[in-house]
């Protein structure tokens, strides 16, 4: 399960709608306990595919080692990675399989023109992505998708 406040979701759609129609990525730092990571901070990542940039992501390196060190100066940790699938659903794609690590969440968000349509978060167990669910505490509730 990933947990994350609304502040953080408002982030995240922030940084993806604003680079419509290109992908966007980012991390989420948190702590992780078992099944379950809970995201404290969002960090905006570069993405670096410029020739496939509206159907692919190549997190900037540099984005990540510094967020990592960041967040371990902090007590926390990198628990997950979100990006955006422009105008398609939020599945993760073959291409987003192969380049996925085990027990990190990966946040995907379906953006359009009309900005944020659905969200879900996965996670990679043995090979094979899971819907692992999100929960938005404010709510009180988990969420598979959430709609506009």
């Amino acid at each position: 399960m990933l947990r994350m406040g609304e502040i953080h979701l408002a982030e995240v759609s922030a940084h993806v709608t604003s680079r419509y129609p290109d992908e966007a990525c980012g991390l989420l730092i948190g702590n992780a306990s078992g099944a379950r990571r809970e995201v404290r901070r969002v960090v905006a990542a570069k993405n670096l595919n410029r020739e496939r940039s509206r159907d692919r992501y190549e997190m900037d390196p540099s984005d990540f080692r510094r967020a990592d060190a960041d967040a371990a100066r902090a007590g926390t940790e990198v628990v997950g990675i979100y990006h955006s699938h422009p105008d398609h659903p939020c599945l993760p794609s073959a291409f987003d399989q192969e380049r996925a690590w085990e027990g990190y969440s990966y946040l995907i968000l379906s953006v359009s023109a009309r900005g944020l349509d659905e969200f879900r978060s996965w996670i990679l167990r043995d090979g094979t992505f899971r819907d692992e669910g999100v929960e938005i505490p404010a709510h009180n509730k988990q969420y598979e998708v959430k709609g506009r």
